[in-house]
């Protein structure tokens, strides 16, 4: 070994001698050195330690030294986002966006000075076009209703809701904030797929979600149960029921919640064992094709007392899609909605691959359900919900233009309870105590402080729509079209979102579907299973 390789070890080794000069100290002089033999102590310690552990190779080679490594990547999201981002460069949300949550849910003016932040040399940029003749926006209307002919019950929804959390994913304490403000607000909360808990019992309007794990209504080995359903869907806080194809995050992927963070509360919300893994299944047991799915979809509408139920996913193959669509022309059953989940959504934790490379944006899969519904002449009858970071005026508005009715924000919400982004979700740590079950951290999130930030940016989020459509000259956002939002595609070529995302005539895949995109799609797609029937080659 030469001199230069032995250089590795002068860190530790100068922690030893250090050590033993302070210890010398205290002996002869003072306790104040006695900070020295704790902080070098503790080095010429984790250095011995290094020596003979065997799971890191860096410590084994640099002792004490490498431990400066390990400390700064635990440090590095904080310094980067803290110190090195500029305000447009974060992810998944940049810190322009989360000031804008924080000031919108804190009722201050979202203003900005000295012009734009953004780079619009950039070539692939959108804009709303304005118009000379602008409106006021006075007589827009904040709510729609929901529910169709075989509906008893449809609910008069507002435009902007909560999206899918459940109890599990967020602690208790966001839970209720976030119930608490839907009822103070006037506006619904999502409960995500782990079910109706006690922290959702707060009098706001609930959106029940039911997933393939059919939790809160479930056999004891994990099916859909009936009588179950019917009594906690009878509550008047249930507003709809909406059947979890798949989320943005992770479609077509199950999950595992571990035993040891099954809580006796989680356990009671999902109608399962505390202590053992609680499974949701990849797919559905409760029907296998689109036939079944829609008399599903009709049986929950029965046993609710005649509530709107609709369905959510991820759009994968868009033939299924089409296949749903068949269904329901076959059927003559209709979702009173379809939510429209991206994968740009977020989760408490997902694999890597599912997060990034399975599942279609939402806009591109808001633009199949809206062509689907649209091709076979059902689209007036059904409604369209849409969720993918959605947390400003504009994303909004864009999100109307291409066929949705309302919106969702799940991480708008979180960022208006004071979410920091630290992307410690999936870790029980959350600093904020909003991802997390550990009682301590959740003490920080105080709920009578964040009620009215919930309000405020659910209020304030509706009136910046409304800002940026009377605009565009509409008086209503549901008036905002394609051909007001623009999209520059090259350096001197734009393009109006009418001719980038054309709309099919109603009847379309009906009357000429080989006149459209989905011909070959539509063709294959088939009533009775989601296999479609492709040509062979």
């Amino acid at each position: 070994m030469t001199l230069r390789d032995k250089s590795r070890y002068l860190p530790w080794l100068a922690a030893i001698l250090l050590a033993a000069l302070s210890i010398a100290a205290t002996i002869a002089w003072s306790g104040w050195w006695m900070i020295g033999v704790v902080f070098f102590g503790t080095g010429a310690l984790l250095g011995l330690f290094d020596q003979f552990q065997a799971a890191h190779t860096l410590w084994r080679n640099y002792p004490a030294l490498a431990r400066i490594r390990w400390v700064s990547e635990a440090l590095r999201p904080f310094v980067r986002s803290y110190f090195v981002e500029s305000e447009t460069d974060g992810r998944p949300f940049h810190q322009e966006e989360r000031a804008l949550v924080y000031r919108r849910s804190k009722n201050i003016e979202g203003l900005e000075p000295f012009g734009s932040k953004s780079d619009f040399r950039y070539t692939e940029i959108e804009w709303i076009q304005h118009s000379i003749a602008a409106r006021t926006g006075e007589n827009a209307k904040r709510r729609l209703t929901i529910g169709g002919s075989d509906c008893k019950q449809p609910y008069d929804a507002s435009i902007f809701n909560v999206s899918a959390m459940s109890f599990g994913a967020i602690g208790a304490r966001a839970t209720e904030a976030l119930n608490k403000g839907a009822k103070a607000g006037n506006f619904a909360q999502d409960t995500g797929e782990g079910g109706i808990s006690r922290h959702h019992r707060h009098g706001g309007d609930l959106i029940w979600e039911i997933g393939s794990g059919y939790f809160g209504c479930r056999t004891k080995d994990g099916g859909f149960d009936p009588q179950k359903f019917q009594d906690r869907a009878s509550s008047d806080q249930v507003k709809m029921i909406e059947i979890k194809l798949s989320q943005g995050a992770k479609p077509g992927h199950g999950g595992v919640l571990p035993g040891e963070k099954v809580t006796q509360e989680i356990a009671e919300a999902r109608g399962v064992p505390a202590g053992q893994d609680c499974i949701s299944p990849p797919s559905h047991s409760a029907f296998s094709n689109p036939i079944e799915m829609m008399e599903f979809i009709a049986r929950l509408r029965e046993l609710s007392g005649g509530k709107p139920v609709g369905f959510k996913l991820c759009v994968g193959k868009r033939s299924e899609m089409l296949a749903l669509a068949k269904a329901m022309l076959e059927t003559k059953i209709l979702p009173d909605f379809i939510v429209v989940d991206g994968i740009e959504g977020g989760t408490g934790a997902a694999p890597t691959e599912f997060i990034d490379d399975i599942g279609s944006p939402m806009r591109n899969g808001l633009l199949v359900v809206r062509d689907a519904l649209t091709g076979t002449g059902l689209r007036e009858r059904v409604k369209i919900g849409a969720a993918g970071k959605i947390i400003t005026g504009a994303r909004f508005a864009k999100t109307l233009a291409l066929g949705a009715d309302w919106v969702n924000s799940a991480r708008g919400f979180m960022f208006a309870l004071g979410c920091v982004q630290s992307m410690r979700c999936h870790t029980n740590r959350c600093p904020t105590g909003i991802t997390t079950q550990d009682r301590d951290r959740q003490r920080g999130l105080v709920i009578e402080d964040k009620v009215p930030r919930v309000v405020n940016f659910h209020r304030n989020t509706i009136d910046a729509l409304i800002q940026v459509c009377a605009a565009a000259g509409c008086e209503d956002p549901k008036d905002i079209h394609p051909e007001q939002i623009m999209r520059r595609w090259g350096a001197d070529k734009a393009s109006a979102f009418s001719e980038l995302y054309p709309v099919l005539e109603p009847g379309q895949l009906l009357d000429e579907p080989e006149a459209t995109i989905y011909a070959e799609e539509w063709k294959a797609a088939r009533a009775d299973s989601f296999d479609p029937r492709f040509k062979a080659a």
